[in-house]
């Protein structure tokens, strides 16, 4: 008897659970990301070391953004990002064959769908539990999300310095500009920084960062431009 309200309960959990995310990937759907998991993450760093609390983020639609960032994240992070579904098998093969053959660290190779999906919905840090959380959330935003959607959620909610979200609070902490001003090496410029935004700065670029900001102009002349939603 016992085990059966137990299996009730969990049973009853996990239809809540799956029902509750469903509704959230729906209402962020139409409704502008204001805070991220990854947002009071941080600030709640800020706190604990006795820093001032840093949070810059204004969300504006695509509308807004130049049409180069995009383009420039999609060089920089997922080339593919129009044509998978969420998922890059080529780029997860290549990086276990070039682990398997130099062994080196296994590189991340994360999908814009796959970290849109991590920074809205869950939060930080390397578990199965997490990956495999961030691969349904992923599922489910391909599946009910337009590709103009997940790249402006994206473009709105990612890190891009500290304290920093989003290409907006970007462009006007970091270039004393409006997104839309934004020229088309600012926006390779900050695509540069993504792998670790808190390190490389778009404010401040060293050398490495101009050589990788001026390799991601060039692959941008392989990207098409972005496409409008229909």
């Amino acid at each position: 008897m016992i085990i059966k309200k137990i299996l009730k309960v969990i049973r009853w959990t996990i239809g809540v659970m799956f029902v509750s995310t469903i509704l959230a990937v729906v209402i962020y759907r139409f409704i502008p990301v204001y805070f991220t998991p990854l947002m009071f993450s941080r600030c709640f760093e800020q706190i604990a070391e006795n820093k001032d609390v840093k949070l810059y983020h204004e969300w504006i639609s695509m509308e807004k953004m130049p049409k180069s960032m995009p383009v420039a994240v999609m060089a920089s992070e997922d080339q593919r990002f129009l044509t998978h579904h969420g998922f890059d098998y080529q780029a997860i093969e290549q990086a276990a064959v070039d682990h398997l053959e130099g062994g080196k660290k296994l590189r991340g190779g994360s999908t814009i769908s796959q970290q849109t999906a991590k920074n809205v919905f869950l939060w930080q840090g390397r578990s199965w539990v997490r990956k495999g959380l961030e691969a349904y959330f992923t599922f489910l935003i391909e599946s009910m999300w337009s590709k103009q959607r997940i790249m402006e959620v994206y473009l709105n909610s990612i890190e891009m310095g500290d304290g920093i979200y989003g290409v907006q609070a970007c462009a006007k902490r970091n270039f004393g500009l409006d997104a839309k001003n934004l020229s088309r090496s600012d926006c390779a410029l900050i695509a540069a920084t993504l792998p670790n935004p808190r390190r490389f700065s778009s404010k401040k670029p060293g050398p490495y960062m101009r050589k990788r900001t001026r390799e991601i102009e060039r692959q941008m002349r392989t990207i098409p431009a972005f496409p409008k939603e229909h």
